[in-house]
């Protein structure tokens, strides 16, 4: 976590010539945080070296939600030749270890982060692509490009497909909104910044990171990445509560639970596969300690009945002793 060369100068420029850079955090791209601290005032630094990263993206999804009263980081400089962002800090306090601290109030956060969601999808779309057929494929099929090969499986990748197909239709008909999704919204992503002096503060008191691969898709698909969180074990019975309670203050459209329950299969699949990448492409092998989640979220979205040929699939290639902890003997101490 050695900051750019071209940070001091980027700095200066922007203002923050005599900024101390200290080291905030890394992601599962090749995106880098630093903390920029000058006198009473801090910022993020986001490295997003070229031509790896493009942070035009999250640039644009940013000034949309803001533009949209959410509590998005403020823009304050950028070089893009440099693939250097200055944004507004939001602090340290993550959704995920406020919980940790405050067990107690895990309804009425996750009450406000459904808020949030259905406030999301009663606003303009971002102008950004559509998650269509082409991408649920192709993110469903990490698992097989990756996850099979790494446990020893020859699996049938055409059916695999065919299954996919024969149940995505539910979630491309027209019954429900098309909405802005933002595709990584869980509780490392969203920061509680209830105090007066944060930019951007709405009513909802919470601050959105990490949507740089916003779509425009089904309202279902946010639900998943917050109530079926790949790193933090949400009770179900507070996903069933989450759930009615988007259903009572949103329109969610028909067939919402089985919406729901693909989806939740469909960002699960691709999950397992992005977590076995990072360990054999990227040599991030933290990532498969959340295995055992993983799989039994999986497993839970394959029961209902809109995904039988899914499981049917699953059931034919992956074998019960070649899921859940089939790869966390590989993961360090």
């Amino acid at each position: 976590m050695i900051p750019p060369a071209t940070a001091p100068l980027f700095l200066e420029q922007a203002g923050w010539p005599h900024a101390a850079i200290v080291p905030l955090a890394g992601d599962a791209s090749f995106r880098r945080y630093f903390r920029v601290i000058e006198g009473g005032r801090r910022a993020v630094l986001m490295d997003a070296p070229p031509p790896t990263e493009d942070p035009r993206p999250f640039i644009a999804i940013a000034e949309h939600l803001c533009q949209q009263g959410f509590a998005a980081p403020a823009i304050l400089a950028r070089d893009l030749n440099e693939g250097l962002v200055l944004i507004e800090d939001f602090g340290d306090l993550r959704l995920k270890e406020y919980l940790e601290d405050q067990p107690g109030e895990e309804l009425a956060v996750y009450a406000r982060a459904i808020d949030l969601l259905a406030d999301l999808h009663q606003r303009p779309v971002a102008d950004v692509p559509p998650y269509d057929r082409a991408v649920y494929l192709r993110e469903a099929g990490l698992l097989t490009e990756w996850y099979a090969p790494a446990t020893g499986l020859v699996v049938d990748a055409p059916a695999y497909v065919a299954a996919w197909e024969a149940v995505l239709p539910l979630v491309e008909q027209g019954s429900a909104p098309v909405v802005t999704v933002l595709r990584d919204y869980h509780a490392e992503n969203i920061m509680l910044i209830d105090r007066p002096e944060a930019k951007g503060f709405n009513a909802h008191g919470l601050g959105l990171l990490d949507f740089q691969d916003a779509l425009a898709g089904h309202p279902a698909y946010d639900l998943v990445s917050l109530l079926q969180d790949a790193r933090r074990d949400v009770p179900a019975e507070t996903e069933a509560a989450m759930l009615a309670h988007y259903k009572a203050v949103a329109t969610p459209g028909a067939d919402f639970d089985a919406a729901y329950a693909i989806l939740g299969a469909q960002r699960n699949a691709k999950i397992i596969g992005i977590f076995t990448r990072l360990w054999k492409r990227d040599g991030k092998a933290r990532y498969l300690s959340y295995m055992p989640r993983m799989w039994g979220l999986l497993e839970r979205d394959l029961a209902h009945p809109a995904l039988a040929p899914v499981a049917d699939w699953f059931a034919a290639n992956i074998p019960a002793d070649k899921r859940h902890d089939a790869l966390v003997a590989f993961a360090p101490e």
